[in-house]
């Protein structure tokens, strides 16, 4: 059973090492796009080719089960993969954590990227799933760019900087983009103690293992990790090795410590 994982950059890397601790022997395909990173400013038919595009070659490479661990491939081209590849091939999609931080608190941040903050999407999560909370959206500006250079002083200078514009009462952050829990440790180092994180990395994982336990075929696998950049067979950039969950699927799987894959899916 081959998984193919499609973000632009890193944020597959969450949901992916959440896949490697659950079920070790799934093979994962995983496809980056660095020459057309990033895809939040790009026009919706820009993304939706591009998304597209990528799912159709994935599937004629193997994969049986498509995931877009990635906000703005899921709001933007979720829909338009599943009617590409029919009902044959289980397309599962993100959605921040806003209901299950709404749930837990009663007041929450959302952390997203500047585009995501002022958009009509965002406006209809809160709306949506909000349930009487307090939900006040923070702009990371250039958070998610520097996890997928692997900056960590420009990473910790992003988080300082959203921390400080986050109100000091809120109970819970939701993490809206899917680069952001590859930093947990950094950002919650920039909040008050006792405030929780949620994102939405293992919910995805979980919702793609039960569409493939639906499928009734084997599922098992050599837990192989294949990588395509912009289409082309390549490795993960050095950028993935500054963090645990890039570290845990560089690894192989007999070399990977129990340790290792609870750091890179910890919060």
């Amino acid at each position: 059973m081959i998984v193919a994982l499609i973000d632009s950059g890193l944020g597959l890397l969450p949901t992916s090492a959440w896949l490697r601790r659950l079920r070790p022997d799934l093979d994962l395909m995983l496809s980056t796009d660095p020459d057309g990173a990033p895809w939040g400013p790009k026009s919706p038919d820009w993304v939706i080719d591009r998304v597209v595009t990528t799912a159709r070659r994935a599937v004629a490479r193997g994969a049986e089960v498509v995931v877009l661990p990635c906000n703005t491939a899921s709001v933007t081209a979720l829909e338009h993969v599943r009617a590409d590849l029919g009902p044959a091939v289980p397309v599962v999609g993100t959605v921040p954590a806003v209901k299950p931080a709404a749930a837990a608190c009663d007041s929450v941040a959302f952390w997203a990227a500047a585009a995501t903050t002022a958009s009509r999407y965002q406006a209809n999560l809160i709306d949506q799933f909000a349930n009487g909370s307090e939900v006040v959206g923070v702009a990371c500006h250039g958070l998610a760019d520097a996890i997928d250079a692997g900056d960590r002083v420009a990473v910790a200078a992003a988080v300082a900087s959203a921390a400080e514009r986050t109100p000091r009462d809120v109970q819970g952050v939701v993490l809206g983009c899917t680069h952001y829990p590859l930093v947990a440790d950094t950002i919650i180092e920039h909040l008050p103690a006792g405030v929780r994180l949620f994102d939405s990395a293992e919910a995805v994982a979980r919702q793609t293992l039960r569409r493939i336990d639906a499928l009734g075929r084997p599922a098992s696998g050599s837990g192989r990790v294949e990588v395509f950049r912009s289409g082309v067979p390549g490795e993960l950039p050095l950028a993935a090795t500054v963090f645990a969950a890039g570290r845990a699927l560089l690894a192989a799987p007999g070399d990977m410590r129990d340790e290792d894959v609870e750091d890179a899916t910890s919060l």
